[in-house]
């Protein structure tokens, strides 16, 4: 049985019972079961897609189960755009033994060979005598009762009906007419309502609190105070937010030590005390490169310095929990993207056992990466346990999710290049400075990845924090090139100090790295006097990656605005994780140099996911990465006195508006046959590259530090105009 497992493809190696992804119902419907979530990336209409063309049955019939601890697959956390690769591939094989089953048992039923048989819309028909059974006569409401064996193969790609069409999303019509859609609209009877007070500073600790105040309110039924951890529950969200207020004015917190200096962040981060590593082809690795020298032969050598600053993931709605406790049991709906890591950390910190806990995923306000949907999962659960197990709904307020949120860690890059005579890349040096980027919930028992567990008294201490070293992770991801060069060097820094809590954000590291990487490359092609795109052409022997690449320069009119004072064309490639979706992003962008403004008018983003399942899932991804990244290349960063953290709202976190939001095209390229590559992560650093090249090609100046906000961008002018 082991070696049988270790050959199923994608989830079902870890979890091979056919009950888990598929039920055959006695309704005459089918459930398609995914331990991954739906975070607005489209994932329910592809798995349902997937079952329906492998079980030959109309899409309508189909319903789908996502993410539940008493009822899915446990595929840990729907992360690192691995959704379609792992979770669908588990579905379409085991839609295509289920359906294999029931036709050996519908062969016996009918006394026919199964070669007869063909299926319609769950009806199976024996071409020798005509006679008919169905799924649900077969199997209605009952267990296929056994594991995954991949001995059935799937369709071939030209054997597709509902694979790759273009199908109305399931989960759009509630969120577009306001029907109960999210976790913010769960109502469960007798349920109260909480919120939590913290301070402004990570590091600060609670000193004293008056609580009268807070609990003369009316309509308040708990204040509650366990060490740092100070919370209230009411009757009405309304009193929960009044006796909030109350105790924030009430409360006195402990200064804790010193924010860097916000105007020299990079500055600071070069100078902090690191431990060493390397990377080799993706790969981490605890000896770093050596140093060398460039080749005494180039013809020229460039190095420059990429910035990015620490970055919320600035969900639009706040992150929320319901949790309630029946008979020593922990029910807990959450907008986790891991309910399974979720259980496992909620069982270490109230030191009970696992399948005592179930955790129910609900779509919430979405986000790619580690909010704090996690963290306000175990406040409701601490509400509800000092109210006797009433259900307590917690949705954090705008400064709690802005100051408390894992961040998306700050970066610094350095890139030494060197061209050879023949004006090709002959070496190639990449350092990175970055705290951590994996701070989700883990499973040990003698620390939390949950903020509250730290603030508890006989709390969990804080994770323990240390560079990525699986592929393509963390600060590393996509620190590798994808070209073809001859010699490349990695070198990762990774920063001891950490002033704010970090952890996964849309990319991680590959949203930097990409932005220096296709800098740099736009600064070589300069420097050889080559069409950027003709130079990156170059160095690329991948026919996919060629093709992404010439599909979006194709789409933007390559190089026509670069003919307009304050207009100009950039491009940018990369291949995510080096192993997931290609994409490429070419913009064209306008800059005001009097104000410092630039507008991104128009993005042209091209990407090979492989096999298309659902193209406008794909196509929506790609749109969102380019809308988000050019918010983050424009406008994001957290702003902080070294006192406090001051992006508290949305005046003093700004982010792209929907009338700066640019037209998109988006040109998916389908390859049928192919793998499912992931494709969710997959267009933001291409376009904030794409967007420093075009700021070049429309004005001259070179801006290497984010965000380009206005104030910046003119710096940079005044400063070239001054050279």
């Amino acid at each position: 049985m082991a070696t049988e497992a270790k050959r199923l493809p994608g989830s079902l190696r870890n979890n091979p019972a056919l009950d888990l992804w598929i039920g055959i119902e006695t309704d005459g419907t089918v459930t398609v079961r995914s331990g991954k979530i739906e975070i607005g990336q489209g994932l329910k209409t592809a798995a349902m897609q997937v079952a329906a063309e492998e079980l030959d049955v109309n899409l309508s019939r189909v319903r789908i189960k996502t993410a539940d601890t008493g009822e899915t697959a446990d595929e840990n956390v729907t992360s690192g755009s691995r959704s379609m690769e792992v979770s669908a591939t588990a579905l379409r094989f085991a839609a295509a033994e289920c359906r294999g089953i029931m036709l050996k048992m519908a062969a016996e039923k009918l006394g026919v060979p199964v070669e007869s048989l063909s299926v319609e819309d769950g009806a199976i028909r024996s071409s020798e005598s005509n006679q008919q059974v169905t799924y649900w006569d077969l199997m209605g409401g009952r267990k296929f009762g056994r594991d995954a064996t991949a001995a059935f193969p799937p369709k071939p790609p030209q054997a597709h009906r509902v694979v790759g069409t273009r199908v109305p999303r399931v989960d759009l019509p509630a969120k577009v007419f306001g029907a109960p859609a999210f976790i913010e609209d769960l109502r469960l009877p007798g349920m109260l309502h909480g919120r939590i007070v913290r301070p402004r500073h990570q590091g600060a600790a609670l000193k004293s609190v008056d609580t009268a105040a807070a609990e003369k309110i009316p309509g308040v039924v708990k204040v509650l105070r366990d060490g740092d951890f100070l919370g209230v529950v009411a009757e009405t969200e309304i009193a929960a937010i009044r006796a909030r207020d109350a105790l924030a004015t009430n409360a006195r917190w402990s200064a804790g030590e010193p924010l860097p200096d916000e105007d020299h962040l990079f500055e600071w981060m070069m100078s902090q005390d690191t431990v060493e590593y390397g990377c080799v082809d993706g790969v981490h690795t605890d000896e770093p490169p050596p140093d060398t020298e460039p080749p005494a032969d180039a013809k020229a050598t460039l190095e420059q310095i990429y910035a990015k600053p620490f970055i919320l993931h600035g969900t639009m709605g706040p992150s929320c929990a319901v949790a309630e406790w029946k008979g020593g049991k922990l029910i807990v709906h959450t907008q986790s993207q891991g309910v399974f890591p979720l259980r496992r950390a909620l069982k270490n910190v109230f030191r009970m056992e696992e399948d005592d806990i179930r955790c129910i995923h609900m779509e919430g306000a979405g986000v790619y990466g580690h909010s704090g949907a996690d963290d306000v999962a175990l406040d409701a659960a601490l509400l509800s346990r000092a109210v006797d197990g009433r259900p307590v709904r917690i949705q954090w307020m705008r400064d709690d999710e802005h100051c408390w949120e894992p961040f998306g860690t700050a970066m610094v890059t350095k890139v030494r290049a060197s061209l050879g005579p023949d004006n090709r890349v002959a070496d190639w040096r990449f350092d990175v400075w970055s705290n951590h980027h994996g701070n989700r919930p883990k499973p040990k028992s003698t620390e939390s990845g949950l903020l509250a567990a730290r603030m508890i008294e006989n709390g969990l201490p804080p994770q323990s924090l240390g560079p990525a070293k699986d592929a393509e992770a963390g600060e590393h991801r996509n620190a590798w090139p994808g070209y073809d060069f001859p010699q490349i060097n990695v070198a990762k820094h990774f920063i001891k100090a950490h002033p704010f809590r970090c952890s996964s954000l849309r990319g991680l590291g590959a949203f930097a790295n990409v932005f220096a990487i296709e800098q740099m490359m736009d600064e070589l092609a300069h420097a050889a006097g080559e069409d950027p795109v003709t130079f990156r052409l170059a160095h690329m022997s991948d026919p996919r990656a060629r093709f992404a690449l010439e599909a979006a320069r194709d789409a933007i009119g390559w190089g026509k605005a670069d003919k307009v004072p304050g207009r100009g064309h950039g491009i940018a490639y990369a291949r995510y994780k080096n192993t997931a979706a290609y994409c490429a992003v070419a913009v064209d962008v306008e800059v005001n140099e009097e104000t410092g403004a630039i507008t991104v008018l128009r993005a042209a983003c091209a990407g090979d996911a492989g096999e298309a399942i659902a193209p406008d899932g794909i196509a929506n991804q790609l749109e969102g990465g380019v809308i988000q990244s050019v918010s983050w290349t424009l406008k994001e960063r957290v702003r902080f006195t070294p006192g406090e953290i001051t992006s508290v709202d949305w005046e003093s976190y700004p982010i792209l508006t929907f009338r700066e939001a640019p037209e998109v095209e988006t040109v998916v390229l389908n390859r049928p046959g192919e793998k499912f590559l992931g494709v969710g992560e997959a267009s933001q650093g291409p376009t904030a590259a794409a967007i420093a090249n075009a700021v070049f090609a429309a004005i001259g100046v070179r801006l290497r530090e984010l965000p380009f906000t206005p104030e910046r961008v003119r710096k940079m002018i005044q400063e070239a105009r001054r050279g």
